[in-house]
């Protein structure tokens, strides 16, 4: 898989926390009858994909600098 910032790994993270968090909230307190499941399904899939970036965050090796780009000592 690709090397992803981890910056943009959190933001991503949070965010889909939140709505999830949100989402569920919503469903079941504030959505009419007929919406409290479709709502709520998509809070538990946006929290899904809150751990599924949450795994990536925490299982990403760390970047290692290109050597190919490094200047050399002149000596």
């Amino acid at each position: 898989m690709r090397y992803i910032a981890p910056t943009r790994v959190k933001v991503l993270m949070i965010l889909f926390f939140s709505t999830g968090i949100l989402g569920i909230i919503i469903g079941i307190v504030v959505a009419p009858p007929s919406a409290t499941m479709i709502i709520t399904f998509m809070g538990v899939i946006n929290f899904g994909l809150g751990g599924f970036f949450a795994y990536i965050f925490l299982t990403q090796a760390t970047k290692t600098p290109d050597k190919r780009k490094k200047k050399r000592k002149r000596e």
